[in-house]
């Protein structure tokens, strides 16, 4: 078995969005497809690999978010299987619900940010629940039912490695510095620290995030991971109780993020890859949502 990243080149920034080609004894199988609009940069790399779009029989999405799964109509058109969890299934059957929510956050930028979404044929989409075990291309993929970040997101165990879609957070290659991505409407504290547990109880010796790139220490990264959950939760959670106005909660916790990433050595090019794929006021419309519903 070989795992390759494959770098979507996000809106030009490298190393912000990966999709993952695993070559199994019976052929390829792809994790996470990425947005439309970098659905020709997928297609290359894996042509640069020797794999033709034919031979992805097997897609599995972690959670139907524009990013990770935009392009799984395309791919369920050509005629591979989707895997997705139960609850995102038949939105990639019917979107117009989904897209029509993107729209309302994205406005005049959904196009040029997330390209076409195409609605997959039902007979193609293989809606999992927890516990499912994928076999494709030789393999056995364990779908882990995570919520958190989103209630309709897996994780992918194979083997001694995990695929960990958004539930380990954003973490760029040769980085200590780690981002929490918290958008509306789901985000869940306590789900997501019972996630990050559970994922971590199974002792993985690799995590393989979508943002971006292979986690070779998960036991410092899930240490990581959960303490600073609690932590900007509560800032929010102040931040509201004391009638603070969105704008300039926006600001604090820009502030407080700057300030963690001062401390972690970002340069300037590393702070907007990491901007790229965890939008500040984005983070925070979750959090309050978050709070409002408690």
């Amino acid at each position: 078995m070989d795992i390759y990243t494959l770098d979507l080149n996000f809106q030009n920034a490298p190393q912000a969005i990966a999709a993952y080609l695993v070559i199994g004894p019976d052929g390829p199988v792809l994790v996470e497809t990425g947005p439309g609009s970098t659905l020709s940069t997928l297609l290359r790399e894996l042509a640069r690999l020797g794999v033709r779009p034919a031979e992805v029989r097997d897609v599995l999405v972690s959670h139907i978010h524009l990013d990770h799964a935009g392009a799984a109509g395309w791919w369920a058109r050509q005629g591979a299987r989707i895997h997705v969890h139960h609850l995102g299934a038949p939105h990639l059957i019917e979107p117009g619900k989904l897209l029509l929510s993107a729209a309302r956050i994205y406005g005049e930028t959904m196009g040029p940010l997330w390209g076409e979404f195409l609605s997959s044929p039902a007979g193609q989409v293989h809606a999992l629940n927890d516990g499912d075990v994928v076999e494709a291309g030789g393999l056995r993929f364990t779908a882990l039912d995570t919520p958190g970040h989103a209630r309709h997101h897996l994780a992918y165990q194979l083997d001694d490695v995990i695929f960990t879609g958004d539930v380990a957070g954003v973490r760029l290659p040769n980085q200590q510095h780690l981002h929490l991505p918290t958008p509306p409407p789901e985000f869940d504290l306590p789900a997501w620290l019972a996630s990050s547990a559970r994922l971590r109880a199974l002792n993985p010796k690799r995590l393989y995030l979508t943002h971006f790139g292979v986690v070779d220490e998960p036991e410092a990264h899930w240490e990581k991971v959960m303490a600073l959950l609690p932590t900007v939760t509560e800032l929010i959670g102040n931040l509201l109780r004391q009638g603070v106005d969105r704008e300039t909660i926006v600001t604090r916790f820009t502030e407080f993020e700057s300030a963690r990433q001062l401390a972690d050595g970002l340069s300037e090019a590393d702070r907007w890859r990491y901007a790229t794929v965890g939008p500040m006021g984005m983070s925070v419309d979750g959090l309050i949502r978050y709070w409002q519903r408690r």
